[in-house]
């Protein structure tokens, strides 16, 4: 674990702090809309009906777990990453999938039912961040699990532009993913951000243009036809992780190693949607979705119950693993003298020079 320069940490600390507890409340809103707005344009009473024979039924339900993994990736995002804020937020997203469930089968509508659930909602995340401050007061950040938060983020913004419908013509669905997916881009960018080794105009650059291109690139494949949407998704996807493990590693000399960079590409096109397409035909195959679906009173659909958003976060795990196995360079040992490193000077008993009184001539 790292922390940050002395004089800079309160200031950086609070910083992230309003970044990643704002995203997460911008997750609750979107979760609450989901729930009272979208789900029910997928019950039975609504014009498309979830008994029609697709998985893609549970497009709305796929949304709304994003959303809470999003206020879960803001949290870990508002702690730097560190082990108590870390805990509490996986344990709150795992009370929200419960609260979903059974807010699901109470089947709430209207105005007043969206700012009772964005209320509630918020009320949980102040408490956890609360609760969370008052007993980690370790300082610094995790930049390694903020890392692998900026991928996995990453991979759930595509998974929330690729969800799909029956028909792909519901008036809600592309805007409700384009939402979600930029939402997640934000908690890319942003725990990338907190996880560079450095600051200065070049990885703020690289950062933007990570932000400029994910801005662009998720509406782009949100407007391809549902058939063709996986070819540039994996070139988007590509890009993104790419940026964001630029971002996140050191640069030996000051500047990125473009070339070594640039052997990532092939994995990043290939790795995401892979893993991906392996975890949804498990999870169809398993039936994950069903139990959920049952709990919720909702209509369920033989063999096809797959959970595309549990799907994306396990390929955006695996990535992370492997990305970080890819890009993990040994650091080379301090030197203490010219030609001496700290190992060797732990094997020789020099360590610069020689202990005054010790009786070794110079």
């Amino acid at each position: 674990m790292m922390s940050s320069p002395a004089g800079h940490a309160p200031r950086s600390a609070g910083r992230l702090v309003a970044v990643g507890a704002g995203l997460a409340a911008l997750a609750v809103l979107l979760w609450a809309v989901g729930m009272t707005v979208w789900q029910p344009l997928t019950e039975p009473v609504g014009p498309w009906s979830e008994r029609l024979p697709d998985a893609h039924t549970y497009w709305a339900r796929d949304l709304r777990f994003l959303a809470l993994m999003a206020v879960v990736s803001g949290l870990v995002l508002a702690g730097g990453g560190r082990r108590g804020w870390t805990l509490r937020a996986v344990l709150l997203g795992g009370g929200a999938l419960a609260a979903d469930v059974a807010v699901d089968r109470a089947d709430p509508t209207g105005p007043g039912a969206t700012v009772s659930l964005v209320v509630l909602g918020w009320l949980a995340v102040a408490l956890t961040a609360a609760s969370a401050v008052r007993r980690d007061a370790a300082p610094g950040r995790d930049r390694a699990v903020l890392a692998g938060l900026s991928v996995v983020a990453a991979v759930l913004a595509l998974v929330a532009v690729l969800t799909r419908a029956p028909t792909d013509r519901e008036p809600e669905l592309g805007p409700a993913a384009l939402m979600t997916g930029l939402l997640l881009l934000a908690l890319t960018v942003a725990a990338a951000l907190a996880a560079a080794p450095g600051r200065g105009r070049a990885r703020i650059a690289v950062a933007v243009g990570v932000a400029v291109v994910g801005g662009v690139g998720l509406p782009l494949v949100r407007l391809v036809g549902p058939a063709d949407r996986l070819p540039p998704a994996a070139v988007l996807g590509a890009v993104l992780l790419v940026g964001v493990t630029v971002l996140t590693r050191p640069w030996p000399g000051g500047r990125p190693a473009w070339r070594r960079y640039a052997l990532l590409v092939p994995v990043t096109l290939v790795v995401p949607l892979a893993l991906l397409s392996g975890a949804l035909l498990a999870s169809a195959v398993l039936g994950l979705g069903a139990p959920l679906t049952g709990l919720a009173g909702n209509s369920p659909i033989a063999g096809s119950d797959a959970l595309p958003s549990l799907a994306g976060l396990l390929a955006g795990l695996g990535t992370a693993l492997l990305l970080a196995g890819v890009t993990r360079r040994p650091a080379a040992p301090p030197r203490c003298v010219a030609g001496t490193t700290a190992s060797t000077a732990g094997r020789t008993g020099r360590t610069g020079s020689p202990p005054t009184g010790s009786g070794r001539r110079r």
